[in-house]
């Protein structure tokens, strides 16, 4: 398949209050709406199906377990697979998963048209901080809340075409979206939810957040010759702002549909996959140009080591 319809179902603001079978009926909606106009394949944002409680603070942080899922599907998500399912329509969704073994993952997964899971991802590159900390405008405790992900970025041929995933602040780090592009991606979901304030900086607002993340995924499709569906949870939420901003991007890295507010939202785009092909053939062709000798220190060092 070379041609598909696909679409970003934005969510606006998620209450502490509601239900997960409110918010599933939120996101049901979104599929209908899809589904009408032709879309076979719909990406939803991280954590859909809860509030961003990283912003809260909790000295146990076991007290927050039931924001996480400890199986998927299940009851409250099980009509989102059997919708999909019906309209033969594939799928990606963030939720907080809690496994066996009493892991936190900040995780998604992707469905394909048969109602089965794919693939999971677990979200590698996670902001902010472990510890509350007063010199914050507003706290961000995902490193409290969730353990590094597991996963690597891996892709998958689902409906025809080379899907991954990242999550949130991944877009933000070129090495998400080469180890992507190593393995040929043809589409990147890429869903998030972003404060639309730097909380130590001020200077850092929403105009600056928006600008940051649009760079990050159009300039990710466009080195690595892919699609690129990257949609928000946004809005006021518990009474903090995220920003929106959904796009579609294509392989030569331009924004080809955009997101007009901050709610529920459906975008949708024609994709043409083979036209992956000639950015891969061309200037990122990595067989013929990438010169691996000398790329040593992405791999063996963390941090910043100045020379003396």
């Amino acid at each position: 398949m070379t041609k598909m319809m696909i679409g970003a179902a934005q969510i606006g603001g998620i209450q502490r209050a509601e239900t997960r079978e409110e918010v599933v009926a939120r996101m049901l909606a979104l599929m209908d709406e899809a589904h009408d106009k032709g879309v076979t394949f719909l990406a939803y944002p991280e954590m859909t199906l809860t509030t961003f409680f990283p912003r809260f603070y909790v000295e146990d942080r076991a007290e927050f377990d039931h924001w996480f899922e400890t199986e998927m599907p299940n009851a409250a998500t099980a009509p989102l697979f059997a919708r999909a399912k019906s309209y033969g329509m594939g799928f990606t969704f963030g939720y907080c998963e809690l496994t066996p073994e009493g892991q936190h993952f900040n995780t998604s997964i992707l469905v394909s048209p048969a109602g089965k899971i794919v693939q999971k991802y677990r979200k590698t590159h996670l902001p902010g901080h472990a510890e509350f900390e007063p010199e914050r405008s507003h706290q961000h405790l995902e490193k409290r809340y969730f353990l590094a992900g597991d996963s690597g970025f891996n892709v998958v041929r689902n409906q025809g075409v080379l899907m991954g995933m990242a999550i949130c602040n991944d877009r933000r780090w070129p090495e998400t979206w080469r180890v992507l592009g190593l393995q040929g991606v043809q589409l990147v979901t890429i869903g998030y939810n972003t404060p639309s304030q730097n909380n130590l900086s001020s200077d850092e607002g929403l105009e600056k957040r928006l600008y940051h993340h649009e760079l990050s995924v159009c300039a990710g499709a466009y080195q690595n010759s892919t699609y690129a569906i990257a949609v928000a949870k946004c809005g006021t939420e518990d009474g903090n702002h995220m920003i929106g901003g959904s796009i579609i991007v294509d392989a030569d890295g331009f924004v080809i549909a955009r997101a007009q507010g901050e709610g529920d939202e459906l975008i949708v785009a024609q994709a043409d996959f083979a036209t992956c092909d000639f950015g891969k053939s061309t200037v990122f062709n990595f067989a013929a140009h990438r010169r691996v000798e000398h790329y040593t220190k992405i791999t063996t060092q963390t941090g910043v080591e100045a020379p003396e």
